[in-house]
């Protein structure tokens, strides 16, 4: 049998530019060509960008897509010998919905071969039932040279233990005998995905006796980043390439006698099995789904709001890896409240980050608001509502500045806070993004000394991460008033709003700490009242910006719990 080579195109499409993911796709086409390549492999609905959403219900943006699928069809006559594999949505007869997600095999002008995805994942972020019909429990395969090749589109390939659906496309296509299978993807990233997805199609690839190419989508699409890591992987060897991790990358391989190779003929060794450590792979993920966020929706510059405590200073930090110091804008807003060692924090991780530091004092504001309000109403303002008086006047100011110079304004809760509303809304809630509501207070804190060890230096510097976390917002207030300590606070939040899909690791320490405190009566009446508490908040939950995400259940699209709902659980027994 000869060689086949294929080229693994893992690029970073914007969601309805047609023009510049084509463009994208020539280029590299035009690579694979150069290369001798026989195919080459683009992610799912690479046409479109995954995903489109509601989009697909538009006719114009369904016209493009059709122009789009012309278009791609028109440039594979300029490289004849190769084979497009393009992830594409397409239309359909009969009942049901009207479209299909496709892949299609494009080859000198003509569609060689279609396959509609069978598997549509309707959960957390996912809701491609929403718009797409499943494709026929077939096997589609196309013999390209001596090598037959069969195709799957993502969940396709995740249902070969037979659990989550009763179809399984992946053994249908086995059964067909391909020489190699190629799986196109659109898989979102979270802490501990390339980990799972190695297991899972090393597995299947051993079960069926047969290689794999695996090619995803790379970059940020609102709330979900895509980390790319596309893989090939044979039975004998388990995964023995690895591509680029958010990145695009272009890498051609050759499949011979059942075995990848590079394009030179070099043999491959065995991707490591761990991938980056937790906290790399927050940062690394943070940057990239900020910095795509932004270059998206037309935004050059930043600005927040630096109150001296971890939670600004890390999403300072973060944005200056992501835009440029001279892109990111603090601003500290001191009240009568305000401690003289959180103005100067503030001050301190700005010239650590090279970033301008705006001071705007919010005093007299708040004072004209209270004198008018009694004014109007009669009794003053004290308490919870003075409290979040300042967190809405701070919120203003930023938010004006947002208005008037163009940044985008970051938002900076973390999601011990947010899960439990320990937070203003309309207040510190503003924003158009939150770098950090995946990340638990927790994480915060070793996310911060992480930042802090690749610099080689205290960019966050150590009194912010040492002292007592503080809203600031009373005399003498700290979050320990309210609050559980946060690794206790945490280890509760883990449980009860991520619970099974935890880590393997997690959840075992998670499991531990919990049960160590339910074993209390005191531990269990903690429990329910942090229960009540994340009841409560969801209605702050769901007006907060976007949350990028980090973690396998986050904030966001893959939360739907709702808001006027009895909650038994939170009764205390």
């Amino acid at each position: 049998m000869n060689p086949l080579r294929i080229t693994l195109a893992q690029l970073n499409p914007t969601i309805g530019d047609f023009a510049g993911n084509i463009a994208a796709m020539r280029r590299a086409a035009a690579t694979a060509a150069r290369q001798g390549a026989d195919l080459v492999v683009f992610p799912e609905l690479s046409l479109t960008a995954y995903t489109p959403g509601d989009l697909l219900d538009d006719p114009a943006f369904l016209a493009r897509t059709a122009s789009g699928i012309a278009e791609l069809r028109a440039a594979t006559r300029e490289t004849p010998a190769l084979c497009w594999v393009i992830g594409a949505p397409t239309p359909r007869d009969g009942p049901g919905k009207r479209l299909e997600n496709s892949l299609l095999v494009l080859r000198d002008g003509e569609i060689v071969l279609q396959y509609a995805k069978q598997l549509l994942p309707t959960y957390n972020v996912f809701d491609e039932r929403r718009h797409f019909e499943p494709g026929p429990d077939v096997a589609k395969v196309l013999r390209i040279g001596d090598t037959r090749v069969g195709f799957l589109i993502c969940e396709d390939g995740w249902n070969d233990a037979g659990v989550d659906y009763p179809r399984n496309p992946l053994a249908r296509l086995a059964a067909a005998a391909p020489d190699l299978v190629v799986s196109i993807n659109a898989s979102p990233s979270n802490v501990g995905k390339r980990e799972q997805r190695h297991a899972l199609f090393t597995a299947a690839s051993r079960r069926h006796g047969v290689p794999l190419v695996y090619v995803n989508q790379v970059g940020g699409h609102d709330q979900l980043i895509f980390d790319g890591a596309s893989f090939a992987v044979t039975p004998a060897d388990g995964v023995v390439f690895e591509a680029a991790r958010f990145d695009e990358a272009v890498d051609t391989l050759e499949l011979r006698d059942g075995r990848f190779v590079t394009a030179a003929g070099t043999p491959l060794r065995a991707a490591p099995t761990d991938g980056l450590p937790t906290m790399e792979f927050y940062r690394r993920q943070i940057v990239l789904g900020l910095r795509d966020y932004a270059r998206r929706c037309g935004f050059k510059q930043a600005v927040l709001g630096s109150s001296g405590g971890i939670d600004s200073a890390l999403t300072l930090a973060l944005a200056v890896e992501a835009l440029g110091a001279d892109n990111v804008v603090a601003i500290t807003m001191p009240s009568r409240f305000s401690s003289a060692g959180s103005v100067d924090d503030s001050a301190h991780v700005c010239r650590n980050l090279g970033v301008r530091l705006y001071r705007h004092p919010i005093n007299e504001t708040v004072d004209a608001f209270e004198r008018a309000f009694t004014n109007a109403f009669g009794p003053p303002l004290q308490g919870l509502a003075l409290e979040n008086l300042q967190a809405r006047v701070r919120g203003t100011v930023l938010m004006a500045y947002s208005n008037s110079h163009g940044h985008l304004l970051l938002t900076t809760g973390n999601k011990s806070e947010i899960s439990v509303g320990y937070c203003t809304l309309y207040g510190d809630t503003n924003g158009g993004l939150g770098l950090i509501g995946d990340l638990y207070k927790t994480e915060v804190f070793a996310l911060s000394r992480h930042l802090n060890q690749c610099a080689g230096r205290a960019v966050i510097p150590l009194g912010i991460i040492e002292k007592a976390p503080s809203a600031e917002l009373a005399p003498g207030q700290l979050d320990s008033d309210s609050l559980p300590p946060y690794p206790v606070l945490d280890t509760i939040l883990k449980k009860l709003i991520e619970g099974e899909r935890l880590g393997a690791d997690e959840g075992r320490e998670v499991d531990a700490d919990h049960a160590a405190l339910v074993a209390s009566a005191r531990g269990r009446q903690l429990v329910a009242k942090v229960r009540r508490l994340i009841a409560r908040n969801e209605y702050k939950r769901r007006q907060a910006p976007p949350i990028l995400r980090l973690r396998a259940l986050a904030f966001g699209s893959g939360r739907q719990m709702p808001i006027a709902a009895i909650h038994e659980e939170a009764i205390e027994q």
